[in-house]
């Protein structure tokens, strides 16, 4: 009931007592304080951190890391990467821990409320894996995604946003009387104006 205790005081501090605020706090904090308590997560978190403690930093497999240049293919980098959403269900068997962690699984959901459909679900998952190795191949999704290449059209996007705060601020600078182009006109330090 602690977070209960906790919702009625937050409640209380700085919010006006106004009724929009309160109802999905209220509702919240009811369901947090009712819900199935589990420590499966925080018993997942603990082995991965011993595991660490234990072996220090594994290498990362060669697969899943970055090919910053063209040449680094040649070394392994990068290559064999298959990407869940491409395939059926999102979900393609490959490896995601250090060669040395591999048959290692920290998660394991109990029978208790939504963990019981999280181990459901990961129990399709591996019957679903165990088909696909008996085929041979894995089945590739009916309706894949766009194609699109994020981390450019993201780079893109991001040097024109800096590029046009950087003109707002010049402007704001400038219309503000301290800074590129502006000031006062009888000053020899302030540059030309507008």
């Amino acid at each position: 009931m602690r977070s209960f205790e906790f919702g009625v005081e937050w409640g209380r501090q700085d919010h006006d007592n106004r009724r929009d605020e309160r109802c999905p706090w209220a509702q919240a904090t009811t369901y947090l304080a009712t819900a199935p308590k589990s420590n499966r997560s925080g018993t997942a978190y603990w082995a991965a951190v011993a595991d660490l403690d234990a072996s220090g930093a594994l290498p990362v497999p060669l697969h899943l890391r970055s090919a910053g240049h063209p040449a680094m293919k040649h070394y392994g980098y990068g290559v064999g990467y298959r990407y869940p959403p491409d395939f059926e269900d999102s979900d393609i068997a490959q490896l995601y821990l250090p060669e040395a962690l591999a048959e290692r699984r920290y998660y394991q959901p109990s029978e208790q409320g939504y963990e019981a459909t999280i181990g459901a679900r990961t129990a399709a998952r591996a019957a679903a894996r165990q088909a696909a190795r008996e085929l041979g191949r894995q089945r590739r999704a009916a309706n894949p995604p766009p194609t699109v290449d994020s981390m450019k059209a993201a780079g893109s996007i991001l040097r024109t946003r800096e590029t046009n705060r950087r003109k707002l601020a010049d402007t704001e600078k400038r219309d503000a009387g301290g800074g590129v182009g502006g000031g006062d006109p009888d000053d020899p330090q302030a540059g030309p104006s507008g």
